[in-house]
């Protein structure tokens, strides 16, 4: 419980707080406005300089970083896992909490600060000590899912609801940009339901909007044309797979020959040599048959006829004559002799070069076929490093449209996996709320008990289950009015202090700002003070209210009921600047 706060700022005054219930009264000038009234007293300025010192972040609008209260030290004495403790903070320097006696045994132990020698930890290790000891939260998270997780900050901000904020607007929402998942998990771990569910849900939906977002790109623009249709995709990779099938067994086939373009010259060589060889048998073969059409026209010439021809001239050749004639036909024939036997030599010559030619044709030809069958089963080094890439870049090719072809699977099915891992997650949490019915059950019978407390007819609190996480739904007759709202808020507070009591959580106490009582009938108000007073001394909490002293009701109190007995000593007034919290005014 909060027993004390104070500071150095001598203006400031200083507030003591007992068990149970305590008002803290702001007496309203005549013909102040709202406006005045609330700036000038400070009781709104009280529940922010509780989360001030309970860890809120301190931007550059907060009042305690304005000039005006930059330099000075607030404190609160609370009690904190059995310790009796004081912390301190400045807005000059908010990183760093203060305490009057060390802790070594928390979860962040403090330090001894060596210059000043004052005893102290980070504004980030206390909240994760008061986590750590109001709600049993661990600041580790065991994996990802865990990013949408109960923080502190956030579950604390339901016992002390900030106006600035818009706490007052809704009993599941703290401030108007609380996320809806911040909403769920936070109440979900207050009450003692599988709070990791609706952090599942919150998860689902990142995915289901980056999904969302890639079928809108999909289906337009660069990234249209880059994804394609699945069906169009895996036309194009059962091709591009083949061919890049076919050039790696090309290679797997191929052999590498050293000296390949030596070996392409000399089948050219032997090419060009059989085609001179056969050339030259060509002409050999033509002077084969010119020499033997010459051996047959090639025949001695015969003289009887050449003696008949004188015979019949009536010459008688002389005996000397007639020998001439045989030695001539002798002669004659001797030299066809002669010319057949030349004739003869020169077609065997030639036969002899054709046949020479021939068997060299053989040789060469055998030698060309080695070479062509070598250049057929292999090739050349740049060849092969040339068929080498080509398959790199085919592979590459399959692997782009594997992905792209997965990409746009995953795109296409990714509504229909949402969907099943939705109903799975829904099914999950219906098993949850049935499983910890005793939890529900508590909750909503205390929520009914406090609604009737206040109202002829209960109200009621409504836990299930939905397809985007658990909703938890709050209803009193006539909710439409805001002093109806109000009450839900108020009674929804209640329940989960009650609740987080029953758990060992929560940090000992509810705050609630004059805000959520605007618009509230005299006797709601009174009654919701009699209830508060009542049930904070049954459960053991304190809890705290501000009020303006001309809203403060008179009547409508239960017979012994006295509210006076539970007005703070200290009284704000706005009547002067320095009857306000602070002592001072400041914008």
């Amino acid at each position: 419980m909060i027993r004390r706060i104070g500071s150095d700022l001598v203006s400031f005054k200083t507030l003591t707080f007992r068990p149970g219930l305590n008002i803290l009264l702001a007496d309203k000038s005549e013909g102040a406005s709202d406006r005045q009234s609330r700036n000038g007293a400070g009781k709104t300025s009280f529940v922010e300089l509780v989360h001030f010192l309970f860890g809120a972040d301190t931007d550059k609008t907060s009042i305690f970083r304005s000039d005006a209260l930059t330099g000075y030290v607030f404190d609160v004495s609370i009690d904190i896992g059995g310790i009796k403790l004081t912390a301190a903070r400045s807005g000059a320097k908010p990183s760093r909490i203060y305490l009057n006696s060390p802790v070594e045994h928390w979860p962040h132990p403090s330090t001894i600060e060596p210059r000043s020698g004052q005893i102290g930890l980070s504004n980030e290790d206390w909240k994760a000590n008061l986590g750590a000891f109001w709600f049993g939260l661990s600041d580790t998270a065991s994996d990802d899912r865990e990013r949408f997780r109960p923080s502190f900050r956030s579950m604390f901000s339901y016992f002390a609801r900030r106006q600035q904020s818009g706490a007052f607007q809704a009993p599941a929402q703290h401030a108007v940009r609380q996320q809806p998942w911040d909403q769920q998990v936070s109440i979900s771990y207050l009450l003692g339901l599988d709070w990791t569910i609706a952090s599942q849900f919150q998860d689902l939906r990142g995915r289901e909007k980056v999904a969302k977002d890639l079928r809108t790109a999909a289906r337009s623009g660069d990234l249209g044309r880059y994804f394609s249709k699945a069906a169009d995709l895996r036309t194009r990779l059962a091709i591009a797979e083949d061919r890049a099938d076919r050039l790696r067994r090309d290679l797997e086939k191929f052999e590498v020959v050293p000296a390949y373009k030596e070996l392409e010259r000399e089948a050219t060589e032997i090419t060009r040599e059989i085609d001179g060889l056969n050339q030259d048998n060509v002409l050999d073969a033509d002077l084969r048959r010119q020499l033997r059409a010459s051996l047959d026209d090639e025949a001695a010439p015969d003289m009887g006829d050449l003696t008949k021809l004188y015979e019949e001239a009536g010459v008688i050749l002389p005996q000397l004559l007639h020998r001439r004639f045989e030695e001539v036909e002798r002669f004659h024939r001797a030299i066809i002799k002669n010319r057949r036997a030349h004739l003869g030599a020169e077609i065997s010559s030639a036969e002899a070069r054709i046949a020479d030619r021939y068997e060299r044709i053989r040789e060469r030809d055998r030698r060309r076929q080695q070479i062509m069958t070598i250049l057929q089963t292999g090739g050349a080094l740049e060849h092969y490093n040339q068929l080498q890439e080509e398959a790199g870049r085919a592979a590459a090719d399959v692997e782009g449209l594997r992905q792209r072809l997965e990409a746009a699977e995953r795109i296409e099915s990714t509504k229909a996996e949402i969907d099943i891992v939705r109903a799975n997650l829904t099914k999950k949490l219906r098993d949850d709320i049935h499983e910890r019915s005793d939890i529900v059950r508590d909750a909503v019978l205390m929520f009914e008990n406090l609604s009737e407390a206040l109202y002829e007819r209960a109200g009621s609190l409504t836990i299930s289950e939905s397809n985007n996480g658990p909703k938890f739904e709050v209803h009193i007759e006539g909710q439409r009015s805001k002093g109806i709202t109000s009450m839900q808020v108020f009674c929804f507070d209640m329940m989960l202090t009650e609740i987080g009591l029953q758990r060992n959580h929560g940090p000992g106490f509810l705050i609630h700002d004059s805000h959520l009582f605007d618009g509230v009938d005299e006797r709601q108000i009174a009654k919701a003070l009699q209830l508060g007073a009542e049930r904070a001394e049954a459960a053991g909490f304190q809890y705290i209210c501000t009020l303006n002293s001309d809203a403060l009701p008179q009547d409508g109190f239960r017979r012994g009921f006295d509210v006076a007995d539970y007005v703070m000593d200290t009284r704000l007034t706005d009547a002067t600047d320095t009857g306000g919290l602070f002592g001072l005014r400041f914008e």
